[in-house]
């Protein structure tokens, strides 16, 4: 909790404290970065870890080693020199790298971090592209160093860049997406829980044959719910209303958490779990509390799950969109 009741600790009075449910970036944070930023310094950004997330050390070594067999490398000129070198059996497996989360690219980092960077031209082909849901994510990737082209980043969210992904695939040559005939998948690299809009997309039954294109997911990444998160949440608030606190926003960003938070702040009827208008004044904290979430995924959750339906869904998923919603849901 040290993180977390520091953020109060340096609240001025006329500032209003902004919840993140989540593990802050490093080496920095843009949802930090905008909220400090955002109106003049207003709001006041606080972190509040809700997950845990545990590296699969078995997968890390997988990726490490057929980095190391250029299973990313081959079908440059460059790289195919490089490899008749080192090699007489060109061992590329994949056509492009997906990743729609940040913990999948620190997963990656790690695997990166342990190879020879004076190798990583002969180990990742120039033009494998390297496709990310967001700009968070496209940071992320961009500083692997690698020396792939990072594409997607406008996208927002895995439905938008499936689609995205199937419209790149049609403008590439075959030398990119193409080993001796046989047409190379994307590996993706996933935590064990995840939605399936991206492979079922690029793989459905109702595309061209050739224009189909194949997913090997990967899980690198294990995610939990941190077992002090309700405590932790709990205990803020309760600091909040010391320091009397008037009004407060709350940032949810998966619907891992949704339950505990909702606890936290004494929303939920005992007896069945759900949503209770009549207890939004009886929470350990502040009268006057908001939840924004990161998207429409979340909301439904929160609605479907416990009938609450949040005060803003962000528009687009990132420090902006959740930051126009709260301003302008301020401005009503």
């Amino acid at each position: 909790m040290d993180g977390v009741t520091s953020g109060l600790n340096d609240l001025n009075i006329d500032q209003t404290p902004v919840y993140l449910l989540k593990t802050k970036s490093s080496p920095s944070d843009t949802y930090e970065e905008y909220f400090n930023s955002l109106e003049n310094g207003r709001y006041k950004p606080i972190f509040v870890p809700v997950l845990e997330h545990m590296f699969r050390d078995d997968a890390l070594r997988t990726l490490r080693r057929a980095a190391e067999r250029f299973a990313f490398a081959g079908g440059s000129e460059a790289n195919d020199a490089y490899l008749r070198k080192a090699t007489n059996n060109p061992a590329k497996k994949y056509g492009g790298l997906i990743f729609t989360s940040r913990r999948a690219v620190d997963a990656f980092h790690v695997v990166v971090a342990k190879l020879d960077p004076s190798k990583l031209g002969a180990l990742f082909d120039k033009d494998m592209p390297l496709y990310v849901v967001g700009p968070a994510t496209a940071r992320g990737v961009t500083a692997l160093g690698l020396p792939c082209p990072v594409l997607g980043e406008e996208t927002g969210n895995g439905e938008a860049l499936a689609e995205f992904i199937l419209k790149h695939r049609k403008s590439l040559s075959m030398e990119v997406t193409h080993l001796n005939g046989r047409s190379l998948p994307l590996l993706f690299m996933v935590g064990e829980q995840r939605r399936d809009i991206i492979p079922r997309t690029l793989q459905s039954d109702h595309l061209p044959i050739s224009e189909r294109t194949q997913v090997t997911e990967l899980v690198v990444y294990e995610t939990g719910e941190a077992a002090t998160f309700e405590e932790d949440f709990t205990t803020l608030l309760r600091e909040a209303k010391s320091k009397r606190v008037t009004k407060q926003w709350v940032v949810v960003f998966s619907p891992q958490g949704c339950e505990a938070m909702l606890s936290a702040l004494g929303w939920l009827k005992e007896k069945t779990g759900k949503y209770s208008e009549s207890r939004k004044g009886s929470i350990a904290g502040p009268s006057k509390s908001c939840v924004a979430t990161i998207g429409p995924t979340t909301r439904e959750y929160l609605l479907q799950e416990f009938d609450y339906d949040p005060d803003v869904c962000a528009a687009t998923p990132s420090p902006e969109g959740v930051g126009e919603g709260i301003v302008a849901y301020g401005s009503k």
